[in-house]
């Protein structure tokens, strides 16, 4: 460690990264969640010369409404970079917006990334996080970051079962001892939710909407299984008629949407049913006394836990800050390094 990086890390606050598909969630040591803000950069494009426009809340306004000399792009796509120069520019942003102080600060940052992520794509947003100006960069599997953001004894000698729901892939994990025994990444999430119900629209209704139409819905009436009077509360959307080309309103009902919303469910429910019969007897047989645990922003979709109750018989509970989860375990495994040392991977 050299002599400027030892002053750099006088000056500096460590943080924790969720660097997610949708959102971004920055953790600063000792302080906390203080900033998360959707993962969208949106550039301006003159003479073929890229210059950054807005990233964060403010390009998220602009994603499926830019003219042709403006794009909004989301550098994450299955939790994973998809975008190497635009996720860089990202990083640098929220880290600037987080150390207000100087530019001589470099931190230390830890960086969550999916279990399934091969060896490039963890070298990838290990580099976008050293040029961005960390220090030294860290990456702590996700569902070890969840289970510790949800509260669970992972270093006791007994199973825990996490399931995390991102924007771009669900993390299916079974825990003991502080490490992973049997863990499955699907790249099912919140955004392949969204598809479903655009597809579903498009095919049903002959209508086309957008991206941020088809979030609204899901986070206004999404719901996991149909609603019991096989209709449920609606509400208005607007997109365009694929038939004479005309922008047009309809009403949609929850049973639509639970219908539109089979297939993923689906999926996250057979990943952790193959999940189960995967673990050794003694650690099943502690996650029937323990149930699972449901994490993510995937979470909050309506009634996933009782449609993961009635496919697999064990108890379903969501955790109780389930967006930010990931985040803040992250965030304990910068304040309690030490103790979790053999989770988190400063040098693949």
């Amino acid at each position: 460690m050299g002599f400027f990086d030892f002053l750099g890390g006088l000056f500096t606050a460590d943080m924790a990264i969720d660097l997610g598909t949708a959102n971004t969630l920055v953790y600063v040591k000792g302080r906390g969640i203080i900033l998360s803000e959707p993962s969208v950069v949106a550039y301006h494009i003159k003479d073929g010369v890229k210059k950054v426009l807005a990233v964060g809340e403010d390009a998220k306004l602009m994603l499926g409404r830019t003219p042709g000399s403006i794009q909004a792009i989301r550098p994450m796509r299955e939790g994973v970079i998809a975008d190497f120069d635009t996720a860089e520019e990202m990083i640098k942003h929220f880290i600037r917006k987080v150390h207000k102080r100087s530019t001589f600060s470099k931190p230390k940052i830890i960086v969550c990334v999916p279990h399934g992520a091969t060896p490039v794509e963890k070298r990838a947003i290990r580099q976008s996080v050293l040029s961005a100006g960390a220090r030294k960069a860290g990456l702590i599997a996700e569902p070890i970051a969840a289970a510790i953001g949800a509260g669970m004894p992972i270093t006791d000698p007994t199973g825990n079962m996490v399931v995390d729901i991102g924007g771009g892939t669900t993390e299916v994990a079974v825990l003991s001892l502080g490490d992973i025994v049997y863990a499955r990444s699907v790249r099912v999430g919140g955004d392949r939710m969204d598809e479903a119900i655009i597809s579903y629209l498009r095919r049903q209704q002959n209508l086309l909407v957008g991206e941020s139409t088809a979030e609204r819905i899901k986070t206004s009436i999404g719901t996991a299984r149909m609603p019991d009077d096989g209709r449920g509360s609606s509400m208005q959307i607007r997109g365009r008629d694929l038939l004479n080309g005309v922008p047009k309103e309809i009403e949609i009902s929850q049973a639509q949407v639970a219908e539109a919303l089979a297939e993923p469910v689906q999926q996250i429910c057979e990943a952790v049913m193959t999940a189960l019969e995967a673990t050794p007897p003694d650690l099943a047989a502690d996650i029937v006394d323990r149930g699972v645990m449901l994490t993510g922003g995937g979470a909050l979709l309506g009634d996933l836990d009782l449609a993961l109750r009635e496919q697999t018989g064990l108890a379903v509970s969501i955790a109780d800050e389930s967006l930010n989860c990931v985040a803040l375990g992250t965030g304990k495994a910068l304040e309690y390094e030490k103790q979790l040392r053999h989770a988190i991977d400063y040098d693949s």
